[in-house]
């Protein structure tokens, strides 16, 4: 067997060329087998495929580069859940741009590492100015605001509470605030962290209340730091963040937002004022591959200033020599907590450039209005029950009449039989479906069609 090519080098546009097209192929059948959202048959089913596909993990001899590419592209396409799908609804997982697609082809052949500036010259230089860019987003009115790379919410969540207990060194340990409707990362960063356990307050209208949050303050003699959520995992509720960030003014506390869902919505003149408050905070937690139509991963820290940034500070001498750094080699270690990363920025800069602010928000504009058009047809319709208006792109519903478990059955009904993928989400003390718009393609006949197949699958086996 020939020795297999490198993707990088001169020659490595060459000779990706024919293997992309052999990917591409194998997309196109494997997306025409599975014919929907998802494949029929349940875990089982797929397990099956898989194991044909590949019964030795490790075989002894390959069967060349074509041949591997083409099989096991198709069996990913053949059993992939595609957010691209109409009736493919359950998460917050976009479908991502094609534009950013191809632009991340890029990062994998060129294979930089973000640790060092002799080993990402380029990208380096890209990352600091869109970062920079997308921080003033978030803080419009600040003269410096920075953000950071990360690989989504819950490495955002967890680098702003590590910041704020680097803030508070030498004094009261933070004690972390926040909701029953905080992602559930929030938590498991102050386990991580070594923080007191936070305080979780009751969120029974779906979101903090700021009252409570300012009684709450009130009791507390350690150094605090509220997390308010901007796009609930369950709901995408907003927390009422300017009486929010009034209260922890007031306490003298610290406010961190998780907007890893919302945040995209400052793309938007329209959506943008559900954020209002926002520039109070500490710390900020935006994805762009939950309302960004990015591919995973492309997670944000934005701060108000780069000097927040400086308890990141470290020195591996092998990759920010002192020397180097005075004698104006740029320091990029301290931009994460990992070493080795890749540079997601690039398809996040291409699809900047590409669209421009004003695409996106185009783009962030129609998956809202598609879900009030969703919410309105589900409140008109006689076999089905709407939890409520959405806040962001996420609609809650279940057949009328139904019981917690039926509400189960029909969602793993959909599911096994390949027919749609929807989410579930307990609010009001009840199970309901979800359905988590983020395809700005969606037709109204789509949503009708996804209706109908809720109603069908609504009676269990």
């Amino acid at each position: 067997m020939p020795m297999p090519a490198l993707a990088g080098g001169r020659q490595g546009a060459a000779e990706l060329r024919p293997l992309v097209e052999t990917v591409l192929a194998a997309l196109a059948e494997g997306a025409r087998v599975r014919g929907g959202a998802v494949p029929g048959g349940g875990p089982a089913a797929v397990a099956e495929k898989v194991a044909a596909a590949m019964p030795e993990a490790l075989p002894r001899a390959g069967s060349g580069e074509r041949e591997a590419l083409y099989t096991l592209v198709r069996l990913m396409a053949e059993g992939a859940a595609d957010p691209a799908e109409p009736y493919c609804v359950a998460h917050l997982h976009c479908p991502p741009l094609a534009v950013a697609a191809a632009a991340d082809l890029a990062v994998s052949a060129l294979n930089p590492s973000m640790d060092s500036w002799d080993q990402a010259p380029a990208a380096g230089e890209l990352e600091a100015r869109v970062t920079a860019g997308l921080a003033a987003l978030v803080f419009p009115d600040l003269p410096a605001p920075d953000a950071l790379v990360t690989t989504g919410g819950t490495e955002s969540n967890q680098l702003g509470l590590l910041l704020a207990r680097e803030r508070a060194a030498g004094g009261p340990r933070v004690q972390v605030v926040c909701g029953a409707n905080a992602h559930h990362s929030v938590r498991r960063a102050a386990w991580l962290l070594g923080l007191p356990q936070p305080v979780v307050l009751d969120t029974p209208a779906g979101v903090l209340d700021p009252a409570v949050v300012s009684a709450t303050l009130d009791e507390l003699p350690a150094r605090a730091l509220v997390v308010a959520t901007a796009g609930t995992t369950d709901t995408g509720a907003v927390d009422p963040m300017p009486e929010i960030a009034a209260a922890t003014a007031r306490h003298r506390a610290e406010l961190h937002v998780d907007a890893a869902y919302g945040g995209p919505l400052l793309f938007s003149e329209r959506e943008a004022a559900k954020l209002d408050g926002l520039q109070s905070a500490v710390s900020v937690s935006v994805d762009l591959h939950k309302l960004g139509w990015q591919p995973v991963a492309a997670g944000l820290l934005a701060v108000p200033d780069s000097a927040a940034l400086r308890p990141l500070d470290h020195r591996a001498d092998y990759l920010n020599a002192a020397d180097d750094t005075e004698a104006g080699l740029p320091d990029l270690l301290g931009r994460s907590l990992r070493t080795t990363r890749r540079p997601d920025i690039l398809k996040v800069a291409v699809t900047l450039r590409a669209l421009g602010r004003d695409g996106v928000a185009a783009l962030v504009d129609a998956v809202c209005d598609r879900a009030h058009e969703l919410a309105a047809k589900v409140e008109q319709h006689p076999d089905l029950e709407l939890y409520g208006p959405p806040g962001i792109t996420t609609v809650l519903f279940r057949p009328r009449g139904a019981d917690d478990e039926q509400v189960a059955r029909a969602r793993r009904r959909l599911l096994y039989d390949g027919r749609a993928v929807l989410g579930r989400a307990r609010a009001g003390g009840r199970l309901w479906l979800k359905a988590t718009l983020l395809n700005p393609y969606l037709r109204p006949e789509d949503l009708d069609a996804l209706l109908r197949l809720t109603t069908e699958g609504s009676t269990a086996r």
